[in-house]
């Protein structure tokens, strides 16, 4: 449901007037519970424990920080959650700092010599104590798990059966067998009106669209994450449909989005559809209650680039498992690579009558480069590396519509380029400083407190991973598992950002099957947006926790701009859980005994 906005932030649902009306309906019912409604705060704020930590769990042998923000505590000590009150393990806070997202000190806490399985508590001299502290092996298997189920959850054109999707099981949503062709989209051979299909996908966040540039960064994500790790999702089973077959699951879970990509296409030019939208954003009901038309809007040169990395990424991760399909997805991506060369100024522009989400992008240098790697990592042809050594783009933490880097985590990854592999180490350098300087060892600063500002932590987090990798830093990992500490628990706000995880999980994400189903507990597995600063829905919530950048969050189905969800959120939490788990479950793996 995004667009771009300042700062790279993505576009909201409720500048469609009619949603507007929806929402001033919704807000009397959200404070209809009877809940003291407060405009500047969120009345929870006053209860939160001032001892932050990863709620979900810790490996055993992983680095172990929480924050305190209560400056006069002093020490500290660990004990058992049920039971006896021995202290298992003491310690002393460190010396308080200003953390300005919070506007307010805070210190750290190392307990990383504590390696007792078990569940515990954390307690101050000054009597806080933390939400349940959770030490064990394979402590993140199942958030990895779930966060890669929540693109099952989104999937557009498919009954979930209670088999796999228990009490959330639906009807299938937006069939999307009968496509129409609209005004911008519209050429010789595919006239206005035309009907195509274009069935499967996942919905892109909190509404039931389909975009392609989103679509693209979001299943790269996923695809990277098994080339580097395959031995991992080899194992992982997710319980979707094609569990059991000779193909991993997560595999089976990106195809059903790469097949809609591949029918985004155009046949005849190869041109890239921009998005598969309704005319505007659809009201908060279950998708099988829904049928108004849906077109195919726009090609665009961003979205053909976008399209054609994705295509031979994927035809890569696929020649062992089905050499048709990998084939078929080359062959794709060199269509729109050719069509994209011929067009190479067409960005995306909203028609008149369309009302979603724009993914608008005015520099598209990142993604000539993005799409140059990949077609020269499938085919080969130097042609290809030379188009890409003559883009000069910007490089930084990846976004939708910042995804350079995405071209060097592949050039790194699968040549081990050293040009690529310092391009990484410098950007994990700076996120290592961050980090470093930051009162909460959280590397987040105020300016990284826009909508899905949880995404930007992630993607930091897999930057830092991939850097582990490349290089075997150990700082890198350290920091790259604290910022996934930071999503699930380890923030001011007390909240654990993933649905159906931790002491404190969000329960209220603005996600239409969350929203238009009869059930209390949200889909599992989803990441939160995160705290705005922007605030950009404060007319139509009840109060944020705070006023500090870090503090502007409101766990409510209103708050679009804090607690929506979206594809290319959840694939970097993807990323990240599996990538640790991964790591730390080979570190504590026995050695296999040697024959002498």
């Amino acid at each position: 449901m995004h667009g771009a906005l300042p700062e790279n932030n993505q576009a909201h649902l409720f500048m469609n007037p009619l949603i507007q009306t929806l929402c001033l309906l919704m807000v009397p019912l959200l404070s209809a519970s009877g809940e003291t409604i407060d405009e500047d705060a969120d009345p929870a704020a006053s209860n939160l424990s001032p001892i932050w930590i990863n709620q979900v769990g810790y490996h055993p042998q992983q680095q172990k920080w929480a924050v305190i923000s209560d400056p006069q505590a002093k020490a500290f000590q660990i004990v058992e959650a049920e039971g006896d009150a021995t202290p298992l393990f003491e310690g002393t806070i460190g010396e308080p700092a200003y953390w300005q997202p919070l506007q307010a000190e805070v210190a750290l806490v190392d307990f990383s010599d504590f390696k007792t399985p078990g569940r515990f508590l954390i307690k101050t001299d000054t009597g806080a104590t933390s939400a349940p502290l959770i030490i064990r092996n394979e402590a993140l298997r199942e958030l990895s798990k779930a966060a890669i189920k929540a693109f099952y959850f989104s999937r557009a054109s498919f009954e979930l059966e209670p088999a796999y999707a228990g009490k959330w099981a639906r009807p299938a949503g937006h069939p999307d067998d009968h496509v129409l062709i609209h005004a911008s989209a519209a050429s010789e051979s595919r006239p206005e009106g035309s009907v195509v299909s274009a069935p499967k996908g996942w919905y892109d966040a909190g509404d039931y669209n389909k975009y392609i540039v989103n679509s693209g960064i979001s299943t790269y994500t996923l695809l990277l994450a098994y080339r580097m790790f395959p031995e991992y999702y080899n194992g992982l089973d997710l319980n979707i449909p094609e569990s059991g077959n000779d193909i991993p699951d997560l595999l089976d879970e990106v195809k059903w989005n790469l097949d809609w990509m591949l029918a985004m296409q155009d046949p005849d030019d190869g041109g890239v559809y921009h998005k598969l939208t309704t005319l505007s954003f659809e009201p908060a009901v279950m998708p099988h209650l829904l049928n108004d038309p849906r077109y195919m809007v726009m090609k665009s040169t961003p979205a053909a680039y976008n399209f054609a990395a994705v295509m031979a990424m994927a035809h890569r991760v696929w020649k062992p498992f089905d050499a048709e399909y990998a084939n078929t997805c080359l062959n794709a991506a060199i269509h729109a690579w050719e069509w994209a060369e011929a067009n190479p100024g067409i960005l995306y522009k909203q028609p008149e009558d369309v009302h979603t989400g724009h993914y608008g992008d005015r520099d598209i240098r990142d993604e000539h480069f993005w799409a140059a790697t990949e077609l020269y990592l499938a085919t080969d042809q130097e042609k290809f590396m030379e188009t890409a050594r003559s883009i000069d783009c910007e490089i930084g933490v990846p976004g939708w519509n910042a995804v350079g880097i995405l071209g060097h985590y592949s050039l790194a990854v699968e040549k081990q380029l050293p040009e690529s592999i310092s391009v990484i180490r410098e950007q994990a350098d700076k996120e290592l400083r961050l980090a470093n300087r930051s009162a909460a060892k959280v590397g987040m600063e105020n300016k990284d407190y826009i909508w899905g500002s949880n995404a930007v932590a992630a993607n930091k987090s897999m930057l830092l991973l991939i850097a582990h990798r490349l290089t075997g830093d150990t700082e890198s990992f350290s920091i790259a598992c604290d910022k996934l500490n930071y999503i699930l628990g380890k923030n001011p706000t007390g909240y654990c950002f993933v649905t159906g995880f931790g002491a404190r999980p969000v329960m209220n994400p603005h996600y239409r099957p969350s929203m238009g189903d009869d059930l209390k507990d949200p889909h599992p597995g989803f990441l939160s947006g995160g705290p705005n600063h922007q605030r950009h829905d404060v007319k139509w919530v009840s109060g944020y926790l705070g006023d500090a950048p870090a503090m502007a969050f409101c766990d409510e189905e209103a708050s679009y701009a804090t607690n929506e969800i979206a594809i290319n959120w959840n694939a970097p939490l993807s990323f990240i859980s599996g990538a640790v788990e991964a790591i730390l479950e080979a570190s504590a793996a026995p050695e296999d005994p040697t024959d002498e």
